[in-house]
């Protein structure tokens, strides 16, 4: 088995993909700070359940779940300079959300332990991200034979 290495093989294709998806939870993260984006901006709280901010008016948010966004794209961006860092990214990465779902999935979303926090959309939304990270990561870093 050999690996592509050229330039517009997979190797610069993992490292594009963890690009895009660090970029993404970047812009995320930042959205999440912008009025109106956000609606009920206003009740936006440091941490925990009772914050009723919700990103695009779905996804609820607080100060700790954008600066996760943010430092989650800062990571990748970092890891993506290489390829066995992008494929890391994606499927570690990957392998965090779906515990992430997992998570929501368990804890009560009025529970005091829900300190993220999460609602019903970030939980399922967390599944997808998780599954197609890891998929990312597996499928632009596949081995070919000659």
């Amino acid at each position: 088995m050999v690996a592509r290495s050229h330039s517009t093989g997979e190797r610069s294709l993992v490292r594009t993909a963890a690009l895009v998806v660090a970029a993404t939870f970047a812009l995320v993260g930042v959205l999440g700070f912008i009025p109106g984006i956000t609606t009920n901006y206003d009740t936006m709280q440091f941490a925990g359940h009772e914050s009723e901010a919700m990103l695009l008016g779905v996804f609820q948010v607080s100060i700790l779940h954008n600066i996760v966004h943010l430092l989650f794209g800062v990571a990748g961006f970092a890891l993506a300079r290489t390829v066995p860092g992008a494929r890391n990214y994606l499927i570690g990465g990957g392998a965090v959300y779906l515990v992430l779902w997992l998570y929501g999935l368990v804890v009560g979303h009025e529970s005091a332990a829900n300190f993220v926090p999460v609602n019903t959309a970030d939980d399922w939304l967390h599944f997808f991200l998780g599954a197609g990270m890891i998929a990312l990561g597996f499928l632009t870093t596949r081995r070919t034979t000659r």
